[in-house]
């Protein structure tokens, strides 16, 4: 037994692994091969047996520099000798300081505070339990319903499942969960003949508004993934959507939740998603690649008007909600590493002139007369697949393993979203051996 297959054994035995019917891995030849990863460098991951994979999807749209990224590397391995852990509550601690300062600065401080979490539906809950205890510090505790997208995800914990409008997810859970308002997303492929991805924008607020009309007084917040919903299979919208809907939240009195979870740090061409409406949220959540795909961070930033809703003598006025390892100042160190790297190697200019060389390598696939909605946001790319069959997202993993692609589609979408430092021969290696996956698993 190579060294490969005895960890997938094991790992079989005793590891619960998420967002899987477990099921499916125990034979690799009619499900889904689990991969036994030993080490990473650079955009690729190998396994145990040293087999190389180009991790096309960054490790679950969190590694923004590459694995084992030396600078990163090193400012954990300093902090690491300084201070591992403290609590938030009570203490604080440099990292988190210039973190929480540099993020701000980011927002020209029009988001000037920032609470702490570890995961991305960490973020979530926090910014929904913000949003109605800040009402209700107001003196409008009726204003306690929740708005999102339809196909939106925001994350697997019972809040945030609550605002989520993908089946498979929330299904199962569904007597758990407090019922949000659904509304039509932007999405443009929804376009009529003549129609513009602004006018599909314009018609989904539309739909806003006449919610608003009728319960903005009963509504806390609504929560958007602005420009891409990724988990619906990377629905990609026009920013004006975003400026309208933050006229209309300004003017029914309905807070503003931005998920960059996903679509933050970046990946959509500007640091933060929201930059390319010209607008800013009153909560806008964080993680993902904010640590640099190391270690399990998450934040809310909010405004100074949100902050001062809770800042008042009476204990039962702030915000008490809390996690053991808020503000880690490693995973901090890590953060702060990353944003330096944003910095230092110019990354969102730099990243124009790689997307265009991706968007240029990938151009045959988007050519395919198999291949529809071929579409791009920053450092995003996706594609449908026509007439994808049910078990078409498994075959296509499966496959791209076996050409050391690291692909992981959604239903029918194929989608990329690679670490910031693919070079060009990765760069073609990509499209060339993607475009072969494809045409094998549709053959």
């Amino acid at each position: 037994m190579t060294s490969g297959n005895n960890w997938i054994a094991r790992s079989l035995q005793h590891v619960w692994h998420p967002c899987t019917q477990m099921q499916h891995h125990e034979n690799a030849e009619t499900g889904t091969p689990l991969m036994p990863i030993n080490r990473g460098r650079g955009a690729w991951l190998y396994d145990a047996d040293d087999k190389p994979y180009l991790d096309a999807i960054s490790s679950w749209w969190v590694n923004l520099f590459g694995h084992a990224n030396p600078r990163i590397n090193a400012a954990i391995k300093d902090q690491l000798d300084k201070l591992e852990h403290v609590m938030l509550a009570g203490c604080t601690h440099e990292p988190v300081i210039m973190l929480s300062e540099q993020l701000a600065a980011k927002t020209g401080h029009a988001l000037g505070h920032c609470f702490y979490a570890s995961d991305g539906a960490s973020a979530v809950e926090i910014a929904l339990k913000m949003s109605f205890h800040s009402w209700r510090n107001q003196g409008l505790a009726d204003k306690r319903e929740f708005v999102c997208l339809k196909g939106g995800y925001h994350g697997e914990t019972i809040g945030a499942l609550a605002v989520t409008d993908v089946a498979i997810f929330r299904d199962a859970y569904g007597p758990l969960l407090n019922a949000a308002h659904v509304v039509m997303s932007p999405d443009a492929r929804q376009a009529h003949d003549g129609e513009s991805a602004a006018d599909v924008a314009r018609r989904a607020i539309a739909d806003v508004e006449t919610l608003f009309i009728s319960r903005a007084d009963s509504i806390a917040a609504m929560i958007v993934e602005p420009l891409v919903q990724c988990a619906t299979g990377f629905a990609m919208y026009d920013p004006v959507y975003l400026q309208l809907l933050r006229e209309l939240c300004d003017r029914y009195r309905v807070h503003l939740i931005a998920d960059e979870i996903a679509v933050g740090c970046g990946r959509t061409g500007t640091f933060f998603a929201c930059e390319q409406a010209a607008v800013w949220p009153d909560f806008l959540c964080l993680s993902k690649g904010i640590s640099g795909g190391y270690l399990p961070l998450s934040l809310v930033m909010s405004t100074d008007q949100i902050y001062q809703t809770f800042y008042h003598h009476d204990i039962r006025r702030g915000f008490l909600h809390s996690h053991s390892y808020t503000g880690n100042p490693l995973a901090c160190r890590a953060a702060l590493a990353t944003l330096a790297i944003f910095d230092e190697d110019q990354v969102l200019a730099a990243n124009k002139l790689r997307a265009a060389k991706i968007t240029a390598a990938l151009a045959p696939l988007a050519a395919h007369p198999r291949v529809q909605h071929f579409r791009q946001c920053g450092m995003i790319w996706a594609f449908d697949v026509i007439g994808a069959d049910a078990d078409f997202s498994r075959r296509f993993f499966s496959t791209a393993l076996q050409q050391e692609l690291l692909l992981r589609p959604i239903g029918k979408t194929v989608y990329f979203m690679p670490p910031y430092i693919l070079d060009d021969a990765e760069i073609a290696l990509l499209g060339q051996r993607t475009l072969s996956v494809f045409e094998q698993v549709i053959a």
